[in-house]
């Protein structure tokens, strides 16, 4: 038998070789997996940052690949979920083309993409980034259509996406987009009708929205009416209204950053420290009007997707109910909080409890509980709309209906939710006909043997529903340390004023001992001793040196970081003394700073100080820190103050950035802007005392809106505005730049009365140049912003005129009672008038010599302003009379009365006749051009109106005459009285 021929060593792809020859690193270099992912990586970075060699990039990534290019588009994926809102615009459209050009190419797993893709697209928002998307996104399904119908998920995510998006582009503006998606709607609906059934009954909720549509309306109809045009397999709306809609379509309409800040808020955040994250979500998803939308996907969210762990459920972690009355409390459109009622019972009208979750239809009932107390409108208006959806929902379906929300109710007695129903549907709060006709739907629920009082909760027995954290204040959906909340607020309040009661959340809590009992069996032996240490002894020092300990066993190598939520769980709970009452001392010395800063919980800020960043301990103690901090969120605003008054910290103020970007928020703005808002809510002089090292260290998270700055101006004193005002005129202090100051100046025109002072004085320390910020002129109204008129009437009074400033003052709409152009004319004519007089003759001839048509045609910021002929024509002659009884010369000057007599050359005959004795000026300069002049620039000293004085003044100019005739050195601007600023929209300065 012949040996077997040895193996032959395998050729590589680029050398002959030999089984002798070495390994060349050319050749493993084809071979490795990092390699190949590095040159799929760098190609991906090129097609995202390079548009012009993007087309090169994408084919030579097609050659090079060996995965079905499954490193790009994982990469693309964790971008999508991650990275997204970061992305500079050109990224952000080539990451697009990318997308598309994955779908042209048909790489399997681009389905993947798009869906994440689908999911970005934001509703309730019609900015122009995120219609750009829905549009570019539609695009591509639209292209690609054969592609997308392969794919049965692909086609039903994208119809959901698009049918809620529908209801957020009815602008006129925005119709095209919406006939595209309408049509593509429609399309897939009629085609690939089956496909879509596995939405649930959810599409139902979509396209009742939609029904108006007239393409939509037939679609409606044959969905009702005629099914089986849609599918010979659909028997009818029924079988849709029964089926329970996936997790993942209710999922796809919130953007990855709304879905983390919910799931946050919902498993770490505690119930009486909500407000400050639910204020930062309504600034930044829920403050507009198109935004309203937005609640019923929150709302389906809520009820569909999070369902916490009974762990979660027994705690003291904020509550769904508590974010659902949130929602619903802050529903400012009739429509938007309908369609969020319906969105919170839609799973009852159909329950079947074989098949759908408890947890679906929880969240709607404890909202009804807990708000009959403190907000029994709120209770009132969702019993009332349950009763009334029955026969109102579908009436065919009327008696499926009314079984659903009997079985809702009977499965809700069964799991325990609520002990009884009959508190809830017999309370006294409740008007008579609310009450007749809960009992005539629900005869079953309204007789208990106790009485009609306030609802004592029960363990949950099957399912362990443990609400006990809800007994602590009741509806009050944003409480903090203390709150006010709407009492007896009437059911049908028609523009009454609401009353208000305080309710003192915590008052025992300073005598209760510290307890940590449920935590400490999850840390190890070492541990749970120090902790139980630290909890026996009460001598801050003995405290800190415990603490020092426990520090050093967390940067032990073998430290287990799943112990690390149980012990900020106890360290939260055995230092809450330090988070009450002032930080700051009394009196600001070296001394007192170092003592105030010498307490337990800042040993771990001390540790970090000292630790370089690229020491592995330091990375476990920020997430200790961030993970105490979900625990005590005023650990942020402790650590800035840490670092700014401590010694050992001095220059480390940038260590905070370290710890925003570890928490569960991820970004420094949030996190600066959340912390910086707790501490003005709870000590106003430390917010004083932060703002000069906030503004210098963080001048990119600060200097670009005036969000901390409204922070600042809403709570501060005049003593603390001057001190802020002194450090600004130190050098301390900068709160504004050239960039972004108008755009803040703007924004601070709906605060209050006060703020707006506060904002304009802190502004006018600053030594920026007035032009700057004189745009702002054409967004002030006289009615409406007389704070900031009055501000910029004494700047203007001490400034020089400049052509800027002129046409700005110009640009102002004439009105009888808008004094504000003609004051400052008034002023500059008796201190600048040659500046002036050159400055107003450029305007009239420029806008003399101007077509109408083509001013009409100018920029988006001229548009504002508005600066006609005819208007400086109306601010001239009101300058006119209010110095016809003075000794002012300013009418005489040679370039006034040219420009008049260059304007009356060319204009109309009813311009001739209203302003004719404005012209009457220029007759008698023309007149005397005739003689030898008597001076170079003067024009002769006899005025025309003691020229035309037989004739006597019309009542207009007697009353502006009479009302001027006090010199301007007299003229103060008088105190503005206290007022709500209303939300006015920016915009043109007209009446």
């Amino acid at each position: 038998m012949e040996p077997a021929p040895a193996k032959a060593k395998p050729q590589g792809r680029l050398l002959v070789s030999s089984p002798l020859d070495a390994k060349d690193e050319l050749e493993e270099a084809c071979k490795g997996q990092q390699q190949h992912e590095e040159v799929c990586l760098g190609l991906f970075t090129l097609v995202l940052t390079e548009p012009t060699q993007a087309q090169r990039c994408y084919r030579d990534l097609t050659l090079v690949n060996r995965d079905g290019m499954n490193v790009v588009l994982v990469k693309i994926n964790q971008i999508l979920m991650e990275k997204f809102l970061k992305l500079q615009d050109i990224p952000r459209t080539q990451l697009v083309w990318l997308v598309r050009e994955l779908v042209k190419s048909g790489v399997m797993g681009a389905d993947g993409v798009v869906m994440t893709l689908l999911k970005q697209i934001a509703g309730g928002d019609i900015s122009t980034k995120n219609l750009w998307l829905a549009e570019s996104v539609l695009d591509i399904l639209l292209e690609q259509k054969e592609w997308v119908l392969k794919s049965g998920m692909l086609i039903a995510m994208s119809v959901y996406t698009y049918l809620r998006l529908i209801v957020d582009h009815g602008a006129p503006n925005l119709l095209p987009l919406r006939q595209k998606e309408v049509d593509f709607c429609i399309s897939m609906l009629r085609e690939k009708f089956m496909e879509c059934l596995i939405i649930g009954r959810d599409l139902v909720r979509l396209l009742q929205n939609v029904a108006r549509i007239p393409e939509m309306e037939l679609l409606w109809r044959d969905l009702l009416h005629n099914p089986q045009v849609l599918s010979p397999q659909f028997t009818g709306v029924l079988q849709l209204l029964t089926a329970r809609t996936s997790r993942k379509f209710l999922a796809c309409r919130l953007t990855p950053d709304m879905e983390t800040k919910l799931l946050f808020m919902t498993s770490r955040v505690r119930f009486g420290q909500q407000k400050r994250y639910q204020d930062w979500f309504q600034r930044q998803y829920l403050s507009t009007a198109e935004s309203q939308s937005l609640r019923c996907d929150l709302i389906r969210y809520i009820c569909g997707v999070v369902h916490p762990s009974n762990e979660v459920l027994s705690s003291d972690i904020l509550p769904r109910w508590a974010i659902i009355g949130w929602l619903l409390t802050t529903c400012t459109s009739n429509v938007a909080a309908s369609n969020a009622k319906l969105a919170l019972f839609y799973d009852w009208l159909f329950f079947n409890p074989e098949k759908d979750s408890i947890m679906n239809i929880e969240p709607a009932i404890l909202v009804m509980h807990h708000s009959m107390k403190p907000h029994p409108a709120i209770t009132a208006t969702l019993l009332d709309f349950m009763c009334r959806i029955i026969p109102h929902f579908f009436p065919p379906l009327e008696s499926q209906v009314r079984q659903g929300v009997f079985n809702s109710l009977t499965f809700i007695m069964e799991k325990r939710v609520l002990a009884h129903l009959a508190p809830l549907f017999d309370n006294p709060k409740l008007d008579r006909e609310l009450r007749s006709m809960l009992r005539e739907r629900f005869p079953e629920f309204c007789s208990s043997p106790s009485p009609p009082t306030e609802v004592k909760m029960e363990e949950a027995a099957s399912l362990e529903i443990d609400n006990h954290v809800l007994d602590k204040e009741e509806g009050c959906y944003d409480n903090t340390e203390a709150a006010f909340s709407d009492d007896e607020e009437e059911v049908n309040n028609k523009g009454k004023k609401r009353e208000f009661r305080f309710h003192p959340i915590k008052e025992a809590v300073m005598e209760e001992p510290a307890d940590i009992t449920p935590w400490l069996d999850q840390l190890d032996d070492t541990m749970k001793e120090k902790v139980l240490q630290l909890q026996k002894t009460s001598d801050t020092e003995t405290q800190c040196e415990v603490m020092q300990e426990i520090v050093d066993l967390i940067l032990e190598e073998d430290f287990d970081t799943e112990q690390m939520s149980a012990l900020a769980s106890c360290l939260s709970e055995l230092f809450k003394d330090h988070f009450r009452g002032d930080v700051l001392p009394e009196e600001i010395t070296e001394e007192s700073l170092e003592e105030s800063v010498c307490k337990p919980v800042c040993l771990i800020f001390r540790n970090l100080v000292t630790m370089q960043e690229d020491n592995s301990g330091f990375s476990v103690l920020l997430d200790m820190l961030a993970e105490l901090y979900q625990k005590q969120p005023k650990i942020g605003y402790h650590l800035l103050y840490y670092l700014k008054a401590s010694k050992a910290a001095n220059g480390k103020m940038m260590l905070y950035e370290s710890f925003a970007q570890a928490t569960a928020l991820g970004d420094l703005h949030t996190c600066l802007m959340m912390d910086m808002k707790a501490c003005q809510e709870d000590d106003v002089r430390l917010l004083c005392y932060l703002t000069p090292s906030i503004y210098s260290e963080f001048p990119d998270e600060t200097l670009r809106s005036g969000e901390l700055l409204n922070m600042i101006v809403a709570v501060i004193d005049s003593t603390q505005l001057q001190e802020l005002m002194c450090h600004v005129m130190m050098g301390n202090l900068v709160m504004f730049r050239k960039d972004s100051v108008l755009n803040i100046l703007i924004q601070s025109l709906d605060w209050e009365t006060f703020e707006q002072y506060s904002t304009w004085q802190l502004f006018l320390a600053h030594s920026i140049p007035l032009e700057t910020i004189i745009p702002i002129l054409q967004h002030l109204k006289y009615k409406e912003h007389p704070e900031a008129l009055s501000c910029l009437l004494l700047q203007l009074r001490r400034e020089k005129p400049s052509e800027e400033m002129v046409k700005m003052v110009l640009s102002r709409p004439c009105h009888h009672e808008d004094q504000f152009t003609t004051s400052i004319l008034r002023h500059w004519a008796s201190k600048y008038d040659d500046t002036l007089g050159e400055h107003i003759k450029a305007q009239l001839i420029k806008n003399n010599n101007q077509p109408r048509k083509r001013q009409s045609l100018r920029s988006s910021s001229s548009k504002l302003a508005q600066l006609t002929l005819e208007q400086i024509l109306e601010h001239m002659d009101n300058l006119r009379l209010s110095l016809s009884n003075t000794k002012n010369n300013f009418f005489t000057q040679t370039p006034i009365l040219q420009a008049l007599q260059h304007v009356q050359a060319s204009c109309d005959e009813a311009h001739k006749m209203r302003f004719s004795d404005l012209f009457a000026l220029a007759e008698e300069y023309e007149d005397s051009q005739s003689k030898p002049p008597k001076s170079r620039r003067k024009a002769p000293a006899s005025s025309p109106r003691s020229r035309k004085g037989a004739a006597p003044p019309t009542n207009n100019e007697e009353e502006s005459a009479s009302s001027s005739a006090s010199e301007e050195e007299d003229s103060k601007p008088k105190a503005p009285k206290r007022k709500r600023k209303g939300s006015s929209a920016v915009g043109s300065d007209s009446d």
